[in-house]
């Protein structure tokens, strides 16, 4: 047998043994398994180890330690499992090793990524005429999209911002709702508008922009709406937000992290209503879609936009030869490839494999949100996506149930502070998550609770 052959079969049996087991271990680690990390500490050695031995050390002391964040009893920060195609893809991915860059580069991998991005139009309800980066994830894609809204914004008035910088530009109104999500006022960071610098528009009881209070448009303006508050999994109404603005030629940006999949359903595609009239979306596949990290997604209406803002050209990389060049439309030159990813979940699920894991996410948010009610706790939102606030008193007895329920290791469940409310968010979004761990992590932060 070869080294890559034994090296790589070790690695498949204790990757296959880590997730066979996944759904009975402790979802946080113990105290035990923290103190192992320490064994990690030591200095480089000379001469180093056999392959085997790393891997066996990365498994013994590393495993114990994760947090089971792809198990089925997570619901902690919108974060998705991995579809076992999806792992297959991954370590074969991996294998191949591809930069990511060109065609010319990788041309398994960007037809790859071609056909998956056309798939992921056709679910989402996108624009034919949208180009997609595959990117780290929301934040990245958030910047993404946004960077191409501030070439076109300011070519508008006749400003190159990519020759010219921001020194002496004429001023960007940025409009934002008061419930914007970190990744995107970091990306406005980034891009040189300033975090803090943005028109901030009221929302409501759910946390939606209230398109009433938006302010007149006058200028160069990009408006960033919100698919799927991160608390409520409320929608902006982004419909009637690009009828107001975008005739007085406003961009609309859609930060969707996870609620643009809502699109890929019928019965929860009337909370994306008019989203296919904006001019940039953001999203992860990592959440929703379950494919490994990183993987997010940079739509925006017009190919030439994006890639404007993201092209590179130097004297070595072929150019004028028409074909999609993956690195034209990622900040990266060099990168992995996502898209792999992407592609075999969406070859493995079919369009009802993707409707079915979004329906049943968004089921389970509300069997989670009856059985709270049904113990007497308070719920915070209208649960209409797959995102449960639930508070157990006041912000000391809360904070200090949320702490027992993840040290119990049955489940694991984050804090939030929402509109003056210091509450338990739970955050379905795992494919293997079933009706038996929702009533099992049910039943003992029920029991928790009452114990407080």
């Amino acid at each position: 047998m070869s080294r890559w052959n034994k090296l790589l079969d070790d690695a498949a049996v204790r990757g296959a043994r880590y997730l066979e087991n996944i759904g009975e271990q402790r979802v946080a680690p113990d105290a035990e398994a923290l103190e192992q990390l320490n064994h990690f500490i030591e200095p480089l050695s000379d001469d180093g180890v056999d392959d085997a031995a790393v891997l066996r050390m990365l498994d013994e002391l590393g495993s114990p330690a994760t947090v089971a964040m792809a198990g089925p009893r997570y619901f902690g920060f919108v974060i998705g499992g991995a579809l076992p195609a999806t792992v297959a893809s991954n370590w074969l991915a991996g294998a191949w090793d591809q930069n990511v860059g060109a065609l010319t580069m990788a041309p398994a991998a960007s037809v790859v990524e071609q056909v998956a991005l056309d798939w992921l139009k056709d679910l989402l309800g996108l624009p034919e005429t949208a180009e997609a980066g595959f990117v780290t994830g929301a934040t990245v894609a958030n910047f993404t999209a946004l960077a191409a809204a501030r070439n076109k914004v300011y070519a508008d008035v006749g400003w190159n911002v990519e020759a010219d910088g921001l020194f002496g530009a004429p001023p960007v109104t940025v409009i934002v709702g008061d419930e914007v999500h970190p990744s995107a006022s970091k990306a406005l960071g980034m891009l040189g508008f300033g975090r803090d610098r943005v028109t901030r528009v009221p929302v409501d009881g759910q946390g939606r922009m209230i398109a009433s209070e938006l302010p007149d448009i006058d200028g160069p303006t990009i408006v960033c709406t919100q698919a799927g508050n991160v608390n409520t999994g409320a929608f902006d109404p982004i419909g009637a937000i690009c009828e107001r603005v975008r005739p007085q030629g406003a961009w609309v940006h859609v930060d969707g992290a996870f609620g643009l999949w809502a699109a890929a359903s019928p019965s929860l595609r009337h909370l994306v209503d008019g989203i296919g009239n904006a001019d940039s979306w953001a999203s992860d596949a990592h959440k929703w879609l379950n494919v490994p990290y990183d993987s997010g997604l940079a739509f925006v209406r017009h190919a030439e936009l994006l890639k404007s803002a993201m092209a590179v050209s130097a004297s070595y990389l072929a150019s004028g030869s028409g074909n999609r060049d993956p690195a034209d439309f990622t900040p990266e030159l060099s990168r992995r490839g996502r898209g792999i990813e992407i592609w075999a979940a969406l070859k493995s699920l079919g369009r009802n494999g993707v409707v079915e894991l979004v329906d049943r996410c968004c089921a389970h948010a509300r069997r989670f949100a009856a059985g709270f009610e049904a113990a007497g706790f308070e719920i915070l939102n209208d649960v209409v996506l797959n995102q449960v606030l639930v508070k157990f008193g006041d912000e000391a007895r809360t904070r200090a149930i949320i702490e027992a329920i993840q040290n119990d290791g049955t489940c694991w469940c984050g804090v939030t502070v929402w509109q003056g409310h210091t509450a338990m968010r739970i955050s379905v979004s795992n494919w293997s998550t079933t009706i038996a761990d929702v009533d099992r992590s049910l039943e003992a932060m029920i029991r928790i609770a009452k114990d407080h």
